[in-house]
């Protein structure tokens, strides 16, 4: 009888242990921002934004090219070479504008372009360990308010090692790395 119990309560202590859901957590922004492919992303968004910038400052050079060309034979021109002129200065003025508000809304599509593929595969990798090792809920550690770390475990370093990011890389590092790029 005394055995029968002691079995009873083995198998009852395993179903409970069984039961017990497992949960995890990961930094997935940091996951994101330190993929190798996370880098190639950011420098073709750059050149982009580096191309943009360059054709934005060429317009403005050109009106101000032509208000300082306006400003100095103003005075010498006919009412209609005047109105010519001051007519083209305000087509070049909306051109700027326009090519403003188009190209921030081109670059913010590339940029959500190229990264979601990298959080798509940053997410299947979190997703493939979670599952692989029988956890029930993976948090997000950048949307979560409260967490016990005692009662779940961090999938960041399996997840870091499976997408390739080096060690010791952090997004310290990261920016460091970017503000050299700059200079």
């Amino acid at each position: 009888m005394k055995k029968a119990f002691v079995i009873a309560f083995a198998a009852l202590l395993s179903i409970a242990a069984m039961a017990q859901p497992k949960f995890a957590h990961v930094n997935f922004t940091e996951l994101v921002q330190l993929m190798p492919e996370a880098d190639q992303a950011r420098a073709t968004i750059q050149a982009s934004s580096q191309e943009a910038q360059e054709t934005y400052q060429a317009m403005v050079d050109e009106f101000n090219s032509k208000y300082q060309t306006y400003q100095q034979k103003v005075s010498t021109w006919t009412p209609a070479i005047r109105e010519s002129k001051e007519k083209e200065l305000t087509e070049i003025q909306q051109r700027i504008t326009s090519f403003e508000t188009n190209i921030q809304a081109e670059l913010a599509q590339q940029q959500q372009t190229l990264m979601a593929p990298i959080q798509k595969k940053a997410m299947d990798t979190v997703n493939e360990i979670a599952k692989k090792d029988g956890y029930v809920y993976v948090f997000d550690l950048s949307q979560v308010l409260y967490f016990d770390p005692a009662q779940s475990v961090d999938l960041t370093p399996a997840a870091r090692k499976a997408l390739g990011i080096k060690d010791g890389r952090t997004l310290e590092t990261l920016q460091q790395e970017l503000a050299a790029q700059q200079q």
